[in-house]
Parts: structure tokens; sequence; C-alpha cells
């Protein structure tokens, strides 16, 4: 059944959907949503776009960069990014076709082409973050020309200019990651209250739920459910096992992660689930060395095509 499930879920996000799995265990339903990647939009190809989509991507980001340079816009320069586009500016962007859940980071060789950026988004609809390279002087400069020329306060103001976490950065990758710290801070403002049986983690692991539904021999997942104190991950954080040891994603890492391990190989094959309690605040975690002084809740089920589908 899980297998199903899980396969159902692929076609889901491949479609652009939004997937969940549902589990009714004791008297509590815990549901394990799957967002589909958001995609950030990199417009500009220079040394800050580089570790700009390398962060991104990591912080499960569906890339697209684009620029105008087929020096600087090619795939060899950006291995992480799941889409490169060599044209202007304004056919980028009209080809993309920015959506509304898209975050869109305007870091162009100059403020001529960042104007052009700007002009062309203003146009359609809105994505859910807009951010731009430059100084304070510069912005407000090209801010003051672009009110001149009949576009609206509320939506030029709207542009996180300078782009990013005032995090007194200086190299292409510190600039890179105060702007990433704000795609984080304004992914978490856009997130809707969502029910308490909905677990907190969202994000989707395609190469996991790859892993899970492609080939043979025995798999099994692991889903955390609960959590308390300092632990590593959230509930929802969701982990794959084979048989051999290979591994994606986590459940925290450590020793914790490794006896959970050791309890989903022995149900693998049998197409059983169990829920195993971790606890890393007692005496024997100490001596283990798991310092974070939590507990965690952790589901198990057999993937396996042999015990998973009878």
């Amino acid at each position: 059944m899980i297998r199903k499930e899980i396969e159902n879920i692929r076609t889901m996000l491949e479609a652009g959907q939004t997937a969940s799995l549902s589990r009714d265990i004791g008297n509590r339903t815990y549901i394990r949503k799957f967002i589909p990647r958001e995609r950030l939009i990199i417009l500009g190809a220079g040394h800050i776009a580089q570790p700009l989509c390398r962060i991104g991507a990591m912080l499960d980001f569906d890339v697209t960069v684009a620029d105008d340079r087929s020096s600087f816009a090619n795939i060899d320069r950006f291995p992480d990014a799941a889409n490169v586009v060599c044209d202007n500016f304004m056919n980028a962007i009209k080809g993309i076709k920015i959506r509304d859940t898209d975050y869109v980071c305007v870091v162009t060789r100059g403020h001529r082409w960042d104007g052009d950026c700007l002009r062309e988004i203003f146009k359609g609809t809105q994505p859910a973050y807009l951010g731009m390279i430059g100084s304070r002087r510069r912005v407000a400069g090209l801010f003051s020309l672009l009110e001149e020329e009949g576009y609206k306060h509320e939506l030029v103001s709207s542009v996180h200019a300078p782009i990013g976490i005032d995090i007194k950065a200086v190299t292409p990758a510190e600039i890179a990651i105060s702007i990433c710290a704000q795609l984080v801070e304004q992914r978490r403002k856009n997130e809707i209250k969502e029910p308490a049986e909905v677990l907190a983690q969202k994000n989707v692991d395609l190469d996991m739920v790859e892993f899970l539904v492609e080939g043979e021999g025995a798999k099994a997942v692991m889903m955390v459910l609960e959590s308390g104190g300092s632990t590593p991950v959230k509930p929802g954080a969701m982990m794959a096992v084979d048989f051999m040891g290979n591994t994606y994603g986590t459940i925290g890492g450590g020793c914790s992660e490794s006896a959970v391990m050791s309890k989903a190989r022995k149900l693998m094959g049998t197409g059983k689930s169990e829920v195993v309690e971790v606890d890393m605040s007692n005496d024997v975690a100490e001596d283990e060395g798991m310092v974070c002084g939590g507990y965690m809740s952790v589901l198990i089920e057999d993937v396996s095509e042999e015990g998973g589908d009878k």
C-alpha cells in the first residue's frame, strides 16, 4: 500500500500539485504534506548568482538562472540550476512566465538591466518575493525614475532592495547567504496556518521519492511524527533506507538515526510498520554523545515490493 501511495505522490509532484500522506496512529491522525518546490528565479549570472544558485538549490528551490551572455548563462557555471536561460532579460522573463509563488532575485551587472527586469516583471503577475541588488543610493535613484515613469509607489516599494538581510556581507558567498536568509524569512511569512494534524516539515526530496519507488529490493521509510526538546529535525522529517544501507534524507543523524535504521532493516520485507520512540535525554543517550536532549516518535514502514504490496 505505502509503495503505491508514494508512486501517487510522485505523479502529483511531477504535475506541480501538492500531495499528502495520512496515517492514523492510536487516536491521532498525522498528515505529511509534500509541497512542490518553489521556483527561485535569478536574473543575472554573475559572481553572486553562482553561490546564490547553489544555496538556493540546497534550500529546496527549483532554480532558474537567466542572463544575456552565453559565457555566463551556461550549465557549466550553474550545475545546480534546473534551468539556465540565455536571452535578453525581457525575453527571458516573458518565457519564464512568473507565478505568484515564485521568488525572484534581480542581480544583473547594472541598474540599466535591473530597471529592464523590474519593468517587465511589473507588467505581469507579481511574485511572492522580489528583490534587487544595489546600493541604497542607486536603488533610490532607480525607484524614483520608475515612479516618474508611472509605476505605482506601492508596487515599486514592494521590492526588497537593497536585497538580503543586513549581515555586513562582503564576499559573493556572504551576499548570497544574506539573500537566502531573506528568502527563507519570506517563505515562512508566506506559509498558511495549518491544522494541528499537519506535520511541520513539508519539503520534497525527489531523490528520496524516486529511490523508494524505483528498482527492486527491500526498503523502508522513516517519518518523524512528534518531537520535543532540542531535536535536530521537525515532525515530518523523512528518511529512506535499503537493506544495503543506502539512504536518502535524514531524521537527525547520529546515534538516534542509526538506532531507527537498525529497526527499519528488521521490518524490510514484512509488510509491517512500527512506531519507535527515541529518547535523547536519558543517561544512555548522554553516554553515546546524543547532546540534543529531546525525544522523537518515528514511524517506520516497509516499502519493499515483496512486503509493501501484499
